[in-house]
C-alpha cells in the first residue's frame, strides 16, 4: 500500500514539475532568440541592427502595412500614409504624407524604430536617402514577383519578432501557388491584356506582380516587355488582339471609359466575346497578400 502511494505521488510530481520545465525552457529560448540582435540588409544595400524586435513602424508602402495586418503586427505600425486610410485597421492612425513624398517633420515625430519603403522609383530613392541623413533607419525592398512578396514578408516576419507566424503564412501561399498551377497545367492559355491606365495607354508589362497573377490564373500577357509598366500603343493593341482584357481600377485608373465606348477598341476579341473584367488595382496590382486572393479570382473568370 506505502509503495502504491509512493509510486502516485512520483506521477503527481513529475506532472507538476515537467510542464513547468518545459515552460522554463520556452521563455529561455525565446528571452535567447530575442537577445540575438536582427541584422537586415536592404536591396539598396543598407544594412541596420537592430538590438530587438521593432516596436514602432512607418510603412510608406501599402504593401508592407498589409503584411504587418497579415503578421499580426499591425499594433507596431505608428501612422500610415494618405492612401492607405482606406484600411479599417489604420484609418485612425496619423498620416505623414504620401509614399512618393512623406512628411519627414511628421515621419520623425513618430519616433519610428523603422522606416519601410519601396525600391524603385528615383523620387522615392531620393525622400529615403532624406530620412537616413535624419538619423532613421530606412529598408527599402522591391517587391515585383510572388518568390520576393514570401521572402519579404520573412524579412518583416523577422524584425517584427515573428519569424514562426511569418514562415506559416508563407507556407500557406507557397501551396495556393503550387495549387494554381497544377489546377492549370495542361489548359488553354488566354492571351490577357493588362491596362494599368487609359486614355495614353499604359499596360502591365512581365517585370511585376500583375504579370504574374495572369500567369498563375492560366493566362499569358500579350506584353512582353520585361518592365514593370510599359507606354503601349493602339496599334500594337489592336495588332495582340487579346482573348480577355483586364482594366485596373484605382488611383491610376480611377474612371475607366468603357471598351464599347473607345474608338478602335469595340472590335478587339475581347470586347466582341464579352471578355472584359474590370479588377481592384490594390488587389491586382499591388504586391501584398491579397495578390493571391486576386490570381485565384481571375483564375475563376477565365476558365469559366
Amino acid at each position: 500500500m506505502l509503495l502504491m502511494l509512493l509510486m502516485l505521488l512520483s506521477l503527481m510530481l513529475r506532472l507538476v514539475m515537467f510542464p513547468a520545465g518545459a515552460q522554463a525552457a520556452n521563455s529561455e529560448n525565446s528571452e535567447r532568440r530575442d537577445s540575438v540582435p536582427i541584422v537586415i540588409t536592404d536591396d539598396t544595400g543598407a544594412t541596420v541592427t537592430f538590438a530587438q524586435p521593432v516596436k514602432r513602424v512607418i510603412a510608406l508602402y501599402g504593401a508592407f502595412n498589409e503584411i504587418f495586418l497579415a503578421l499580426g503586427a499591425g499594433d507596431l505600425l505608428v501612422a500610415r500614409t494618405a492612401a492607405d486610410g482606406n484600411l479599417p485597421e489604420l484609418a485612425a492612425l496619423p498620416a505623414i504624407g504620401t509614399h512618393m513624398r512623406p512628411n519627414a517633420e511628421l515621419v520623425l515625430a513618430q519616433q519610428p524604430d523603422v522606416v519601410l519603403q519601396l525600391e524603385g522609383r528615383s523620387e522615392a530613392q531620393t525622400q529615403t536617402e532624406n530620412l537616413r541623413s535624419l538619423g532613421l533607419n530606412v529598408l527599402t525592398f522591391e517587391v515585383n514577383s510572388f518568390e520576393r512578396l514570401f521572402e519579404v514578408t520573412e524579412i518583416l516576419g523577422r524584425l517584427a519578432g515573428r519569424e514562426d507566424k511569418a514562415q506559416t503564412i508563407v507556407n500557406g501561399w507557397k501551396s495556393r501557388v503550387q495549387a494554381l498551377r497544377s489546377r492549370n497545367a495542361g489548359k488553354p492559355v488566354a492571351r490577357v491584356f493588362y491596362e494599368v491606365r487609359y486614355p495614353n495607354l499604359l499596360a502591365a508589362g512581365r517585370g511585376g506582380i500583375s504579370s504574374e497573377i495572369l500567369a498563375l490564373a492560366g493566362g499569358e500577357n500579350v506584353v512582353s516587355d520585361g518592365k514593370k509598366l510599359v507606354r503601349y500603343s493602339e496599334e500594337s493593341l489592336i495588332a495582340a488582339d487579346p482573348d480577355a482584357y483586364i482594366i485596373q481600377k484605382g488611383p491610376m485608373n480611377p474612371e475607366p471609359t468603357p471598351l464599347a465606348e473607345r474608338d478602335h477598341y469595340r472590335d478587339l476579341r475581347a470586347q466582341r466575346a464579352g471578355r472584359v473584367l474590370i479588377v481592384d488595382e490594390e488587389r491586382f496590382a499591388r504586391p501584398g497578400p491579397r495578390a493571391l486572393d486576386a490570381a485565384e479570382e481571375l483564375e475563376n473568370w477565365l476558365h469559366r
